[in-house]
Order: structure tokens, then C-alpha cells, then sequence
């Protein structure tokens, strides 16, 4: 009876700490709230302290819970996502009745419940905007991100740079996690080592050759854009012409006579196509599944050595029933092509109901993988397009992870994690940065018999293009191909995380190539970094005020790179392969039946591990701050001075950390 009082007890905290008159709750987690883990000499420190959460998802709400546990009364949270169905499994501060609602702000009413008397403002804002500049980020004693997204963790730590604020960075990937500590001048910063670039396939293998679920899996992604989203020239789904195995063909010739019989009409979009035919499903469906098909059997370069794809009539859908998904639930059945269409008729009709409804500048669908309609279009048409290339085709909660870039989220690792950050907390309070560490949460216990292995911190990256005294990196692109609009978005937005650049070139002129000021260097966007002169060897000199930082850029012009990237950025010049080595391992013909020659298209970019960085613990031989695109090894294998190097065990790929 004793156990069954005990448990009704517990329930009925947990409950309160989420709802009721805070007051009431105050009253009834009296003990819980009295319970300070710190020492009692950090007292007056951490009370005096000022603290920054950016993000209150599922770190984020562990991490709020603690600091409001631990004696922090002055706390600011900001995050600009709001909650979702699918947060309340893990993320405890928020119930049913707040989906829709911001994350900060119910996160602040619930944190309020466990002790009324602290002081918490919530911001519903993202961190990256212009008011929260270095002033901004002076006013913490400590920082501490509780972030998903690669983007927001490289601003916070150049801000925390420029402010001279401790940070404490962190994430989770399913059981696995990481807390590391950042000081200017005292460890390495977020950017010192290079994170896993994107995964990225040829324009041509996603519209032409297709020979892995996660091909057809973008390519519906890319469809769903094309019909109802945010169309880009470089998602189209047709089929692509310009595919260096196709030319001299029958492709070619397939597409004069194509024009010819319609009198050189001209072609329309085909966004613009569905609309003339009120999205008719049928229409869409003899288009994508058997026009288009038909179109790449023509071009017979492509199969010469590939298993050809097989046109499905809308006639004639194959009906194939397994008798061995009987048990299994629905979202996890595979669907036969008969389920596919009768799901992509359905999202059809709904989608463009919604899309009819749009109003204003914005006039189109943001894809959601959460959004029931949205997942059963992805769904049921990347399965009829594996249907059609004979690739294995996927239940839709695999679509689901592999579209949605989902690694699962686990509870009890955020709530480890976040432990771990007030932790790291309680060190940079008393000033012991020496005994402040790298944590890393593994699946498995390492050699040591321990899943939490901490490692000492790295001095700073001397080759870092953020923390280093004269941030340098060099960038590989064609300057002929590259326009400056390209440039700004994809190199200094996108690869270096820049908010408001500005760039000189280093012509002796003072030549302004992009202004952050409006209007300024709009005429600029489309012309090629060519246009300015800008060839093998220019220097760039970048700024961005609003990070307080300076970078210089070096320019070598290649006109072939590496896995068909647009470009290669690289801090350390000495990894730089001599220009005819690279050239001449530029795009060759195909030897391989399984995998498609390499197209001078852009590479379509796969969101997969967009959010994330690879992370492998220190103590491995290529420990040697290598700054170059691929990532620098860490083996997990517990403290770093515990054993010598070459005692320490090489583990499995399951060891690697995900963050």
C-alpha cells in the first residue's frame, strides 16, 4: 500500500508541474524545488548569474527544468518554433491543449511551476535576427544552446566569441549525445572542426536513373514543390536532357520531334500545366509515371547497362497484397500501387483545395512531414516511382524518417544532456575552466565500462575561420558558373553561416561586390563572379557586422570539382590538391551498371543530417585539427589520458555520435 501512495504521490507532481495556479504547484513541489544540486559555495553566484537558453525542445525543456531545480532565477529562453503534436512525447513541459502554441513561452509557464519565484522571459523569436547582436549576448554569465539546426549553433558561437560570453553547445542523436564547453582563447569553438557536409546526388540520377529509395523519396519531395510548393528551376522532376550519359541519343532527337509535333509550342511549367488541367489525378498520373517513363526509355544510352524502367497505365495499376504485413500496423505496411494511387488521388484533392485557398506574395505549399496530406502524397508517389525503376519501396514511417531527416528523439538522453549542461555550468561558475570537459553520451559502454565518457577540451583550431586571429579560408568554384546571387546564398549564408555580408574585392579599387545595405548591389545578383574579374587567386575581403566578423576568402577558379559540388570550402590552403589533379578527375563516362556517370547539373541536395554534426572523440591518430571538407575522426574510447594511444580500442559505427 506503502508503493501504490509512493506512485500515486509522483503522478501527481509530475502533473502539477505542468498545470494549475503556480502557486499551488510551488506548494506541492516545495521539496523538489528545495533540492539544489550545486555546491552550496556556487550560492551566491549562480543566484547573481544571468542565463541564455537558446531552444526549448527537448533539451530545452530538461534544461529549463534544471536551471529553475538548481537555484538560477534569471533565466531568458528564446526559440522561434512553436509545439507540435509530436514534441509532447519527450518534451514534458507541454500537453495537448498547447499544440500550436510558442515553445518559449509555454516553456516559461511551465518551468514557473516548479518554482514562481524565478525571474524567466520568453522570447518567440529566432536568435539569428538583428536585435540580438553582441550587446545582446553581453549581458549572460553563460550561454547555453539547446539547439537543432547547424545554422543557429555557428551564429551563437561567433556571438559568443564577439561578446567574450562562455557557451555551453550540446545535442542529441536518438541515445547519443555531447556537452562541450566554449571560452575565446581558452578551447576550440563550434567552427573549429569541420561538420558533414550535406548528402547530395546528381541532378540526372534523381530524374533519370533512380536506383535507391531515397531517390525517388527526393525526387516526390522535389514533385510536391513543383505542384504545390515553392518551385526551384533546379527540383525539376522531368526528365533530364542534359544528362551527359543520354547525349547524341535518341534523347535528343525525342525532344525535337517532341516540340516539332506540338508546332514549337511554348513549354509551360509545370505548375502551370496542372493548374490548366485542374490537377486532374489522372493526368498527373499518365505524365509523371507514363509519359515521362516512356521519354527515358528513348534515351537508350541509359540502359545499355541498367535494368530499363517500366511505364504503369492508369488502366491497368498492378495489385500486389503480401500476406506478410498482416500484423503489422498501418504506417508501417508497405502500400501496393493500387494503395499509392488511391492515396496520391486523395492528398491531390486536398492539396490543391489548399493551395486554391492561398492569398498574398507566398502562394504556395511548405511541404511537412507532419501534415498528414503532405506525407501521403511523398509517400504514394515515390513507392509508384520505385514501382516503375524496380527498387524496393518503403512503408510510409520510413518515408516519413528518411523525407523528414528524423533520427528518433529519446527522452532520458535529453534529460542526461541537459544534466550534464548545468554541470559544465557549475565549473565556468567557479572558474575552472581546466576541469571543464568534452561529454559524450554513447550507446554502449566504451572500453572503460562507461556510457558517459568526458575528454579533456582542445585548444583552439590555429587554422579556424571563425576564432582564429586572422580567419582565412579558401573557396573552389567555377567563376564562370558561379553568379554572385549564388555566392552569397549557397557560400557565405549557407556553408559559413554569414547573416549580413558585405564584400570588397581586393583589386586595389575597392570593387563592391555584395552590400548587406538594400538595393545597393542588386544589379550585381546575376552576373558571374567573372563578371568582376575575380579569378584563380583573388582575395575577397568579407564582413558582417551584425557578427562582428571579418573573414578573407581566396578564390581558386577549378572547373571541375569533386562529387559535382558547386564549390569546396577549405581553411587549411595546404589540403589543396594541385589544379591538374583535380581537373583531370573531373566527370567520366560510366563503367557501372549501379551508379550513373557524374552530371555537370548542380547536385541535388538529400536533407538528410542537415541539423546534425558528425562528432568522434579525441585520442585517435587524426587528431590533428585538419581543417578540409571531410570531417576530422575522434574514436570513442573514454578519457584521453587514460592509456596510451595505442591501447585504445577502434569501436563500431554505432559509437559514432550524431549531434
Amino acid at each position: 500500500m506503502k508503493h501504490s501512495n509512493k506512485n500515486k504521490r509522483t503522478s501527481e507532481i509530475r502533473s502539477n508541474a505542468t498545470s494549475g495556479h503556480p502557486a499551488r504547484q510551488f506548494s506541492k513541489l516545495g521539496k523538489m524545488a528545495d533540492v539544489n544540486v550545486a555546491p552550496s559555495l556556487l550560492d551566491d553566484s549562480i543566484r547573481k548569474s544571468k542565463i541564455l537558453v537558446v531552444g526549448a525542445g527537448g533539451i530545452g525543456c530538461e534544461l529549463l527544468k534544471n536551471l529553475v531545480l538548481s537555484g538560477f532565477n534569471d533565466i531568458l529562453v528564446i526559440d522561434l518554433d512553436t509545439i507540435d503534436v509530436s514534441n509532447l512525447n519527450r518534451q514534458f513541459l507541454f500537453q495537448k491543449e498547447h499544440v500550436g502554441k510558442s515553445k518559449a513561452v509555454i516553456a516559461r509557464e511551465s518551468a514557473l511551476g516548479f518554482n514562481p519565484n524565478v525571474t524567466i522571459v520568453a522570447k518567440h523569436d529566432s536568435v539569428m535576427n538583428s536585435e540580438y547582436n553582441v550587446t545582446f549576448f553581453k549581458q549572460f554569465t553563460v550561454v547555453m544552446n539547446a539547439l537543432d539546426n547547424r545554422a543557429a549553433r555557428s551564429h551563437v558561437n561567433r556571438m559568443c566569441l564577439a561578446a567574450n560570453v562562455p557557451l555551453i553547445e550540446s545535442g542529441t542523436a536518438g541515445y547519443l549525445g555531447q556537452v562541450t564547453a566554449i571560452r575565446k582563447g581558452l578551447s576550440e569553438c563550434y567552427d573549429c572542426n569541420p561538420k558533414a557536409g550535406q548528402k547530395s546526388f546528381p541532378g540526372c540520377t534523381i530524374r533519370n536513373t533512380p536506383s535507391e529509395p531515397i531517390h525517388c523519396i527526393v525526387w516526390a519531395k522535389h514533385l510536391f514543390n513543383q505542384l504545390f510548393g515553392e518551385a526551384d528551376p533546379d527540383e525539376d522532376v522531368s526528365p533530364d536532357t542534359a544528362d551527359p550519359e543520354a547525349a547524341g541519343d535518341a534523347g535528343s532527337v525525342a525532344l525535337q520531334n517532341q516540340a516539332s509535333e506540338a508546332g514549337n509550342v511554348t513549354r509551360v511549367s509545370t505548375r502551370a500545366w496542372a493548374q490548366q488541367s485542374e490537377y486532374d489525378p489522372s493526368k498527373l498520373f499518365g505524365k509523371f509515371f507514363c509519359d515521362d517513363i516512356k521519354y527515358l526509355l528513348s534515351m537508350d544510352k541509359l540502359w545499355t547497362k541498367r535494368t530499363p524502367p517500366t511505364p504503369l497505365s492508369w488502366d491497368n495499376i498492378p495489385e500486389e497484397i503480401s500476406d506478410q504485413q498482416g500484423g503489422l500496423i498501418k504506417d508501417q505496411k508497405v502500400w501496393s500501387p493500387a494503395e499509392c494511387v488511391q492515396a496520391m488521388v486523395s492528398s491531390i484533392k486536398i492539396l490543391y483545395q489548399r493551395s486554391k485557398e492561398l492569398n498574398g506574395e507566398e502562394s504556395f505549399l511548405v511541404w511537412d512531414k507532419d501534415d498528414e496530406a503532405s506525407m501521403d502524397f511523398v509517400t504514394a508517389c515515390s513507392n509508384l516511382r520505385s514501382h516503375v525503376f524496380s527498387i524496393p519501396k518503403k512503408s510510409r514511417f520510413d518515408v516519413k524518417a528518411m523525407a523528414g531527416n528524423i533520427i528518433p528523439a529519446i527522452a532520458t538522453t535529453n534529460a542526461v544532456i541537459a544534466g550534464l549542461i548545468v554541470f559544465e555550468a557549475f565549473k565556468i561558475l567557479e572558474g575552472k575552466w581546466e576541469e571543464c570537459r568534452h561529454v559524450y553520451l554513447n550507446s554502449k559502454p566504451n572500453a572503460l565500462n562507461k556510457v558517459i565518457a568526458p575528454s579533456s577540451l582542445d585548444s583552439a583550431n590555429p587554422k579556424c575561420y571563425v576564432c582564429s586571429p586572422h580567419p582565412e579560408v579558401t573557396v573552389l568554384l567555377n567563376v564562370s558558373q558561379m553568379t554572385v546571387q549564388s555566392f552569397e546564398d549557397k557560400v557565405l549564408r549557407g556553408a559559413l553561416h554569414m547573416i549580413s555580408p558585405d564584400v570588397m574585392v581586393d583589386d586595389g579599387k575597392g570593387t563592391v561586390l555584395i552590400s548587406s545595405e538594400e538595393g545597393e548591389t542588386t544589379e550585381n545578383m546575376s552576373k558571374s563572379l567573372s563578371d568582376f574579374n575575380i579569378s584563380d587567386g583573388t582575395r575577397l575581403r568579407c564582413e558582417d557586422f551584425h557578427q562582428e566578423y571579418d573573414l578573407n576568402i581566396t578564390i581558386i577558379d577549378r572547373e571541375h570539382l569533386e562529387e559535382n559540388r558547386e564549390f569546396t570550402v577549405i581553411a587549411d590552403p595546404s589540403q589543396l590538391q594541385p589544379k591538374a589533379a583535380v581537373e583531370s578527375s573531373g566527370p567520366q563516362p560510366s563503367t557501372s551498371s549501379s551508379k550513373p556517370a557524374p552530371s555537370t547539373r548542380a547536385t541535388e541536395s538529400v536533407e538528410i543530417d542537415e541539423d546534425l554534426d558528425v562528432i568522434f572523440q579525441k585520442g585517435c591518430a587524426n587528431d590533428d585539427h585538419q581543417q578540409e571538407p571531410s570531417i576530422r575522426k575522434r574514436s570513442i574510447s573514454g578519457q584521453a589520458d587514460i592509456g596510451s594511444a595505442s591501447k585504445k580500442l577502434r569501436l563500431s559505427e554505432n559509437d559514432i555520435i550524431e549531434l
